[in-house]
């Protein structure tokens, strides 16, 4: 039985993105309910979708009238807006399948509203506590290459580490995700520059952090606790080299060591 709902990394430069959020889930529509909001804890009203089996998981076993922990992954879909894609759910008091083995906690040592993050560093701004990380996805079945998308976070990271492979530790606060640690692991090979213009070094990304409607996250698993379902219905990949997208009960792991980072004053 899986110990934990983010699973460990496999692989040095593993790209993904997911965490957990505390909260009800509030369909936008009873007819459409996989559009809607997740009401946390803390008050904030976050957008959400309900992607694969997690649905089904939802209408069979969860009162959607109390809070969940939900397992998510993380999207910038406007400024100052956090939009989730809700994969599962983390609660093994009630999904845990086999009553002789004990049921493991329905809290996780990192706490609530904890964020993996790992990709390329490719915009900060040290002064504003602003930078953006880019997240590449594995090809599709049909041979597709998922667009990758970015995500626009909040902390200090110096600009020495633009262009690197980087392991974030992040927190919900409100509508954003705020760096907690930080893990600088490697350099970006850079490709040739286009049309003879410059490589733009600390400059925004053209276009915002939006991503593409519906593209999934180089994340692995994300587990409902008792067993593991495959929540595309597809065979079990991780991120960028071994994405693993499942319906979860239960995915043991936790976090790559890091090196803390000290968080700026709000």
């Amino acid at each position: 039985m899986r110990q934990h709902p983010i699973p460990p990394v496999t692989e040095p430069l593993q790209y993904r993105a997911i965490g957990v959020v505390r909260g009800i889930y509030e369909p936008s529509d009873p007819a459409v309910p996989t559009r809607g909001a997740i009401r946390a804890a803390d008050g904030q009203t976050i957008e959400a979708v309900v992607l694969g089996r997690l649905l089904t998981l939802m209408r069979r076993h969860l009162d959607l009238s109390l809070p969940h922990l939900w397992v998510v992954y993380p999207r910038s879909r406007e400024e100052g807006q956090l939009h989730l894609q809700m994969v599962g759910v983390w609660e093994p008091s009630t999904l845990a399948q086999d009553a002789e083995e004990p049921a493991c906690s329905d809290g996780l040592p990192e706490g609530d509203d904890y964020f993996s993050v790992r990709g390329e560093l490719i915009y900060t701004r040290p002064e504003t506590q602003d930078f953006v990380v880019k997240v590449r996805q594995l090809p599709r079945a049909d041979g597709e290459r998922p667009i990758p998308f970015k995500l626009q976070l909040r902390g200090e990271i110096p600009l020495e580490h633009l262009r690197h492979f980087v392991s974030l530790d992040l927190r919900r606060q409100e509508q954003a995700l705020q760096l907690e640690r930080l893990e600088v692991l490697s350099p970006i090979a850079q490709r040739g520059n286009r049309g003879g213009k410059g490589g733009g070094k600390g400059r925004r990304p053209a276009g915002g952090v939006r991503g593409p409607e519906g593209a999934r996250p180089n994340d692995e698993s994300p587990p409902q606790a008792g067993r593991s379902i495959d929540s595309r219905n597809t065979p079990a990949r991780a991120a960028d080299s071994q994405q693993r997208s499942q319906d979860p009960r239960a995915t043991a792991g936790s976090p790559s060591h890091s090196r803390a980072v000290s968080r700026p004053p709000r």
